[in-house]
């Protein structure tokens, strides 16, 4: 009788082992999904006024960490005195908006520069974001837009 309490014991052991592998099989990846930051291919490019700017979103959706966009900007023409930091918002699809807390790069001046503008993590998440650099002479902001 003790044998077969045992045999019974441990197969709902293993049957419940089984079932929580399986569970966790099923939502790793929803969770993985979740917390991935943006793919590689989240580029945004905008050419205007011969002065390109070309936007990488980094370390967005990271948990614990800030979110950074590489900011590149090139031009033949024009001196790229921008203040990243000043001219740069992020804004949420649900209407707030974030002032950078750092430029991590190259100062104005001159014909290339980049670098990584750094912001504060937007809480609750919001489902798309959307960066925007203001820069002298221009009538509109650049804008940058990515669905999380």
């Amino acid at each position: 009788m003790v044998d077969e309490q045992i045999g019974l014991t441990g197969r709902r052991w293993m049957v419940a082992t089984m079932a929580s592998a399986g569970l966790l099989m099923v939502t790793a990846p929803c969770v993985a999904w979740a917390q991935t930051p943006l793919a590689a291919s989240t580029e945004r490019s905008s050419s205007e006024r011969g002065v390109t700017v070309k936007v990488s979103a980094k370390s967005v959706g990271q948990p614990g960490s800030p979110w950074e966009f590489a900011v590149v900007l090139d031009t033949h023409s024009a001196d790229l005195s921008d203040d990243l930091a000043q001219s740069a918002t992020l804004t949420t699809d649900d209407g707030r908006t974030f002032k950078p807390t750092g430029w991590l790069g190259a100062p104005p001046g001159g014909h290339h520069r980049e670098g990584v503008l750094v912001f504060d993590v937007p809480t609750p998440r919001p489902g798309v974001i959307e960066l925007r650099i203001d820069r002298p002479g221009e009538s509109a902001p650049r804008t940058f837009r990515w669905q999380l």
